[in-house]
């Protein structure tokens, strides 16, 4: 019995024009959705389509679809290539035509308006030149209005284009209608102006200020619009352009200078002060700090040497590095950053589905409620030209942009925000979940913790030879051990005496399960496990340091105790206070670990952690998540390792340390890139932050909706009018996500570890 083939599903990113609204959103993944086994997300914000697809179905049908539907459509032309490096020269034609357009717009509609709200200012066949005005702006400022919406009725559907179009042309014929043959063209003839519509008294008004103002209003708020939204992607353009374009490497004792597309692993290249590293590498002459804050959040300049790791898009603050590159191109972890944020703002939350969703059908509606509006004010003997503007001001009000930009605009804000602070979320489902999460499972070791040996304490005896010379004999005779407790005495003793390097040890010895000796400038120094004879200032010293789960080792100077050392993988700095805030926001910690009781309870007992599960497996990890979340809680996981995978995956929620494993970061929701457990908290409180954002931007534009469009339709609303309030809709609703871009961590105040 043979298998059923397994379908191989691709995933293509589209670049959408023509879409206005989130109508067109809608249309567009529903075209592409009648395709078979095709779904696809469509962002308005970005202009961006995600697709997914088997592989039977090419790209190009995808396009050809899209097109179909009365959009263009385009395949990214370098898929590598971290989005938002090269669409600035595009934009920037785009804005300069927008603003071209809006310019010359303005300089023909504003003496229509002023002519048309101020009857003192109305000379002789004044109307006879606003109309003159008029025309240009009616046809060609609104063309690509009509355009899109002849385009959207050939495919038999209508958008906000559609909207807008029939506003004009009906504000437009009526006016000209009122001219030619209403008795409006009398020379002499004066009109006042209302911000309400009004019946006529004798010859019929004319509505060339609503001609002139839908399309200026409408012009004028998509042009703030489009670079507001521009702004909402800044973050995600400023990864982009932290890529090196240029790298000199090193060939023997000379340089040579190359484009970094030309740059490949094991090559090593030259940092100088001030530059930017080319790629992730690993420092092999040179000490230097490098400034991480662009890349990764860190705050402060992180000291490199030889055996450093180094990131791709830092910059070198101090000496000159010479560093071999270890991963390039797509495999950095710049360029993964920026795939995770690129694919976060592709995605789309659960509310701005429903608005998606509503959007489809309100034009429909709308074109239905302004056919209404109209017969019914003439069906009860209203003045025609009151009841066209009634409907004119329906069509032209009622436009669901904000509705498209509600979501989007506040993820890119967010997503943009939360990887500048070293915080990276896969799409607006994690931010959901975040917001949510009520409980979080922490693992010990590399996440609450260092995750390496080092030097926990340090006690000397009092009188003895001092803490500074027991540690440079120390760290001597440790040069020669291999075993963890040794290198990290004598990396503590290297940090702890920078000026004096250490001395040369003589006949070293290594005791298995002991300790190591040797001969120090002349002194016998030995590093043992203690035993019962210890002076009593070390022998108080070293309950104390089994209790906290440290391993003690005692240095004799021959054969004289002179300083108890407790070595251990300590507590990372800001362990504490990222515990401490989670339980401010009301979300409760469980540690769980594979170490022993000991490590564990000392951790969570500095840490304030009530809940300990220590000796766990992969497999239990997983079990106490199920277990938690059949109790109803929401949980999350928080882990570097491949132990920790089952549970992320498991969890409502994985967050990997950005230090960690391929297999926790792949498994994971959220990545702390820095691998700072602080800034759990900065991405729980973003989390809300922006979901209240959402909250807020949604509640305005359907409160908008259903407060003008009643107006509209009982005569209320002059067409001018409304076209002003459905721009400044959209402009609030973008300004009101743009605050996600300042929005900064508070650190709360509390004692730190």
């Amino acid at each position: 019995m043979s298998a059923e083939p397994v379908a191989v599903v691709m995933t293509t990113d589209l670049t959408v024009g023509g879409m206005t609204c989130a109508a067109c959103v809608n249309r567009v993944e529903k075209k592409l959705a009648k395709l078979d086994g095709v779904t696809a997300t469509v962002n308005l914000a970005t202009g961006r389509a995600r697709v997914s697809h088997p592989a039977h179905v090419p790209p190009e049908e995808l396009v050809a679809t899209v097109e179909k539907a009365g959009y263009t459509a385009t395949l990214p032309a370098l898929p590598e290539q971290p989005e938002g490096g090269d669409e600035d020269e595009p934009e920037s034609v785009d804005t300069r035509r927008e603003r071209e357009r809006l310019t010359v717009t303005g300089l023909l509609a504003v003496p229509v308006l002023v002519l048309s709200m101020v009857p003192a200012w109305q000379f002789r066949n004044w109307q006879w030149l606003c109309f003159v005005l008029a025309a240009p702006v009616a046809v060609w400022s609104s063309w690509p209005f009509h355009v899109r919406a002849l385009r959207g009725l050939r495919h038999s559907t209508a958008t906000m284009d559609t909207l807008v179009s029939l506003g004009v042309v009906a504000s437009f014929s009526w006016s000209a209608y009122a001219l030619f043959l209403g008795g409006a063209g009398e020379p002499g003839m004066r009109m006042p102006f209302s911000l309400l519509p009004s019946a006529s008294e004798g010859a019929a008004h004319i509505y060339l200020e609503a001609a002139v103002g839908v399309p200026l209003f409408v012009l004028a708020g998509r042009f703030l619009e489009a670079r507001a939204r521009h702004g909402t992607g800044a973050a995600l353009r400023s990864l982009a352009q932290l890529a090196a374009k240029e790298v000199s490497v090193r060939e023997g004792a000379s340089e040579r200078r190359l484009p970094v597309e030309q740059l490949r692993t094991g090559h090593v290249f030259v940092v100088r002060p001030g530059e930017r590293v080319a790629t992730d590498g690993e420092v092999t002459e040179g000490s230097s700090a490098v400034d991480l804050s662009l890349v990764t959040g860190e705050s402060e300049p992180v000291e490199v040497g030889p055996g450093s790791t180094v990131v791709g898009g830092a910059v070198n603050a101090g000496g000159l590095l010479l560093v071999r590159a270890t991963a390039v191109g797509a495999d950095t972890q710049l360029a993964r950053i920026t795939k995770l944020v690129t694919d976060a703002q592709a995605g789309k939350a659960r509310a701005q589905r429903l608005a998606d969703a509503v959007a489809g059908v309100f034009v429909p509606v709308v074109l239905a409620l302004a056919v209404t509006v109209l017969g019914f004010w003439l069906g009860a003997g209203a003045d025609p030209q009151a009841a066209v503007t009634a409907c004119v001001a329906v069509l032209v009000v009622a436009c669901p942009c904000a509705l498209g930009l509600a979501t989007p605009t506040a993820l890119m804000a967010a997503t943009g925000r939360g990887a500048q602070l070293g915080v990276l979320v896969s799409g607006p489902q994690a931010l959901e979940s975040l917001q949510h999460i009520d409980t979080v499972v922490l693992d010990k070791t590399g996440t609450l913790t260092a995750g390496h040996m080092s030097v926990a304490r340090v006690t000397a005896v009092p009188g003895g030879l001092g803490r500074e010379a027991v540690l440079r004999l120390a760290g001597a005779v440790e040069q020669g051990s291999e075993h963890p407790l040794g290198r990290a005495i004598a990396a503590y003793a290297q940090r702890a005496v920078p000026e004096r390097p250490l001395p040369e040890v003589g006949e070293f010895s290594a005791e298995a399960g002991r300790g190591v000796r040797g001969r120090v400038e002349g002194r016998l120094v030995e590093v043992l496990a203690p035993d019962d004879l210890l002076p009593p200032a070390l022998a108080d010293a070293l309950p104390v340091a089994e209790a906290a789960a440290y391993t003690p080792v005692v240095v004799l100077v021959d054969g004289v105790a002179e300083a108890l050392m407790e070595i251990g993988d300590v507590v990372r700095p800001g362990s504490y206070r990222a515990v401490d805030r989670l339980r401010r926001l009301g979300v409760r910690p469980v540690l769980a670990t594979g170490d022993r009781e000991a490590p564990a309870r000392a951790v969570a007992s500095a840490l304030g952690i009530e809940e300990v599960h220590a000796r766990c497996t992969p497999e239990e990890k997983a079990a106490l998540v199920r277990e938690l979340r059949e109790e109803g809680r929401r949980v999350a996981v928080v882990g570097d390792g491949v132990n920790d995978a089952a549970a992320l995956a498991g969890a409502d929620l994985g967050i990997a340390m950005g230090g960690g494993t391929d297999a926790a970061i792949g498994a994971a929701d959220v990545t702390l890139v820095r691998g700072d457990i602080e800034a759990l908290g900065d991405a729980v409180r973003l989390a809300r932050r922006t979901l209240g954002t959402i909250r807020v931007n949604l509640l305005w534009a359907f409160g908008y909706n259903a407060v003008t469009v009643p107006l509209a339709m009982v005569g209320l609303l002059n067409p001018m009018v409304a076209a002003a309030a459905m721009s400044v809709s959209s402009l609030l609703v973008v300004g009101n996500s743009l605050r996600l871009r300042a929005w900064q961590p508070t650190r709360p105040r509390s004692r730190t570890r």
